[in-house]
């Protein structure tokens, strides 16, 4: 039988059903004595992590006494092993029997020596393929997004993941989604993990970014498959959801383009984008997802205007100085 070590990092908040689920189906694999998988529990409410257990996968849980983030929580439990291959992996994502194991296959093929992360198809739990695969967020793509042009006229501003292909067949691309993303450590270690300003979102697609930029691959692998509920509990959290969603997107403008490039992003953000959003939610939906919206656009205000002064103190700290 094929065997090599696997660390997978599962980063819970409130997943209670999803979380065993994930775990349980850990536990069919056809190499779960091969498996390390670390649950880093960022202080959840739900009980998700009371009475965990499996039979053949090494489990170990991580309790946080506070929300860390995503990113941070993802390096925190990538931490805590030293196998060859490290695996982030979403709560409400159930894979097959042979999933991990064919997609370290394919790491472990000579001929893939220079992919450095790989992502499977994921489908949801009707068997639909979901659109897992996406492309790298230019400035200009950012910002056209803000205003919808991605859905008006896409030939402008291409949609941020790959929707015109069907993921049937295994293919290079500029990033795998975070809910199954599989790299090799001395990647991870050479890129220095997650980058943590990324509290939810955009880190996945930031780490992507560094690994091609140190000279490997990612792909996405058709040969192995999972389930992917989507969402996760992240849906009965839609403002906050927003919130990240958006603070996340101008890190990544701030990050790769500079300051300026990330408040003219935000900027669009608040002028634009949200309060068409809130528009479209209490026509389409309800009024009080709308208000929903325009919680977020609050939460995202006074965010910023938390930063600003941060900012604001740290150059006056450097001016005394």
């Amino acid at each position: 039988m094929f065997v090599t070590q696997v660390d997978i990092v599962i980063v819970n908040w409130n997943s209670h059903a999803y979380l065993r689920a994930c775990v349980a189906a850990l536990d069919r694999s056809t190499i779960a004595e091969a498996l390390h998988v670390v649950v880093v529990d960022n202080a959840s409410t739900d009980g998700s992590i009371d009475g965990l257990t499996a039979t053949r996968v090494q489990l170990e849980v991580v309790r946080n006494q506070d929300n860390r983030g995503f990113a941070v929580a993802c390096n925190q439990g990538a931490g805590r092993g030293s196998a060859p291959f490290v695996l982030f992996l979403n709560p409400d994502v159930s894979v097959r029997p042979d999933t991990i194991e064919q997609a370290v296959r394919f790491l472990a093929e000579p001929d893939n020596a220079k992919v450095g992360a790989v992502g499977v198809k994921l489908t949801d739990e009707d068997g639909g393929v979901q659109r897992c695969c996406a492309r790298a967020p230019t400035l200009a793509t950012l910002i056209l997004h803000t205003l919808f042009l991605d859905r008006l006229l896409p030939a402008l501003a291409p949609p941020h993941f790959l929707v015109e292909w069907d993921h049937g067949d295994t293919r290079a691309v500029d990033q795998v989604m975070g809910a199954f993303l599989m790299i090799r450590r001395d990647v991870l270690d050479r890129v220095g993990g997650m980058d943590e300003r990324f509290f939810l979102y955009y880190e996945d697609v930031d780490l992507c970014l560094a690994v091609r930029n140190a000279g490997f691959g990612v792909v996405h692998f058709a040969g192995a498959q999972a389930v992917h509920a989507g969402g996760g509990t992240t849906k009965a959290v839609k403002d906050r959801r927003l919130f990240h969603h958006a603070i996340s997107r101008m890190d990544y403008a701030s990050k790769h383009y500079g300051r300026a490039a990330a408040a003219v992003l935000m900027a669009c953000i608040l002028v634009f984008e949200l309060p068409i959003r809130a528009l479209h939610a209490s026509i389409a939906r309800s009024p009080e997802e709308g208000r929903s919206v325009l919680r977020a656009a609050a939460m995202i205000g006074r965010g910023v205007w938390v930063r600003m002064g941060a900012t604001r103190a740290r150059g006056g700290a450097m001016k005394r100085n």
